[in-house]
């Protein structure tokens, strides 16, 4: 018998566990992959971050393994390379922003939160669930043993990301597919010649993407396209859709080929969707949708994990304060719209921004009409950035972050 399961183990999901384990909650973690593991992503954490990490007891660790500190936003549109300052967090101390492979920071927060008191459960799905008065009865599969085993949970933090529709409350329904639907895609490269603190914009048609140094001198390279554009790509030649991609990426973009001219990737390229940007906060009485399964963004911002992180803790606290209150199953309900309040108040500006820049990074007319207002005050970049929340610090306070030992004080 737990106080709460955790379906997923990415940044969300481990933060979550890391916060309710520490403050002597029974959490079990179900992660449907073993850690270490590949994701679709940006790997890009601002700097507004940096506090709660220090107080997850992992700031140090991250700062020694992540990419340098990004100072500067780009923007490489055919052949236009443009650069502006980065908005500097007055919150994070005057630190900046970095990238940390999903592969290692995900695994870092998982090992915390076992380290913590969580139990975690990989490679594991949950496959059946019941709800039982104030409990839920649910059943694991664990895909290594072949074996399954049942639990009972008093609430349910849903940390399954968004892009593979089901039955579970939480998911997404299965969706016809779009011409306008959306694939993530992302490889990582060495020996780029992009330059160092550096977080360029890719604009092409029918998408958008990023480039961002990380960990041991690799660079990562992440975009998203329109499954329209996708299959007209596929259909002017052979290859894997990361392929196709990459080829219209250096065709389309003269920085993209100047920073991976003489550059070798590493591994495959990696693809998921579609992705679906958007707000899902309303689900079932003690099931609490966190991560992407709450809401996403455009990629475009690189907000991902910030959002995903910055949400664990908001939810994290509301639910603390419940149990020292009593804990009564009647008062989620008020739990739970007290968190999409603050879920909107301090994200819904980030998906506006999002769907903004989106629409126009994909069209390269819009690009190139805007270009000589941003040859002249490239400083517009740094407002977009600002805009998508890269200065937001929505803890409050710096001084109100909960320090590590604070996060253990039990409810």
């Amino acid at each position: 018998m737990y106080d709460a399961l955790i379906i997923g183990g990415g940044p969300a999901g481990a933060a979550s566990a890391l916060l309710l384990a520490r403050a002597g909650w029974s959490v079990v973690v179900c992660e449907k992959q073993t850690m270490p593991r590949r994701k679709v992503c940006g790997e890009y954490l601002s700097a507004t971050n940096l506090p709660l990490l220090d107080a997850l007891g992992m700031g140090d660790v991250f700062r020694d393994n992540a990419g340098p500190p990004v100072r500067r936003v780009g923007l490489f549109a055919g052949d236009t390379c443009l650069e502006a300052d980065l908005p500097a967090s007055s919150e994070a101390g005057g630190e900046f922003g970095r990238a940390l492979s999903r592969e290692r920071l995900d695994t870092l927060l998982i090992e915390r939160a076992r380290h913590a008191g969580a139990e975690i459960r990989q490679p594991s799905e949950v496959v059946d669930f019941a709800r039982k008065t104030d409990r839920f009865r649910v059943t694991l599969h664990h895909s290594a043993s072949g074996q399954s085993e049942e639990i009972s949970t008093r609430l349910i933090l849903a940390a399954h990301g968004s892009w593979n529709p089901g039955t579970w409350p939480s998911q997404p329904p299965k969706r016809p597919p779009s011409g306008g639907d959306w694939f993530g895609f992302k490889a990582h490269f060495t020996d780029s010649a992009l330059p160092e603190g550096l977080m360029p914009l890719l604009s092409f048609r029918g998408g958008y993407g990023g480039m961002v140094h990380e960990e041991q001198g690799r660079t990562s390279i992440s975009c998203c396209v329109r499954r329209d554009r996708l299959a007209a790509l596929r259909a002017l030649g052979p290859g894997d859709a990361g392929e196709v991609v990459e080829a219209s990426l250096r065709e389309s973009c003269r920085g993209v080929r100047e920073a991976l001219d003489g550059a070798r990737r590493q591994g495959s390229w990696l693809a998921a969707g579609p992705i679906h940007p958007g707000i899902r906060l309303r689900h079932p009485q003690g099931i609490f949708p966190i991560g992407n399964a709450a809401g996403e963004a455009h990629p475009v911002v690189a907000e991902g994990i910030s959002m995903a992180l910055q949400a664990a803790w908001l939810l994290s606290e509301r639910l603390l304060v419940w149990r020292r209150e009593g804990a009564a199953w009647d008062d989620l309900h008020g739990v739970a719209a007290q968190y999409a309040r603050d879920w909107r108040r301090h994200f819904a500006s980030r998906l506006r921004a999002s769907r903004a820049i989106a629409a126009w990074a994909m069209r390269p007319a819009a690009v190139a009409a805007t270009l000589p207002l941003l040859k002249i005050w490239p400083g517009l970049l740094s407002a977009g950035a600002r805009w998508s929340g890269k200065s937001t610090f929505v803890l409050g306070r710096p001084d109100r972050v909960p320090s590590a030992r604070g996060l253990g004080a039990t409810s």
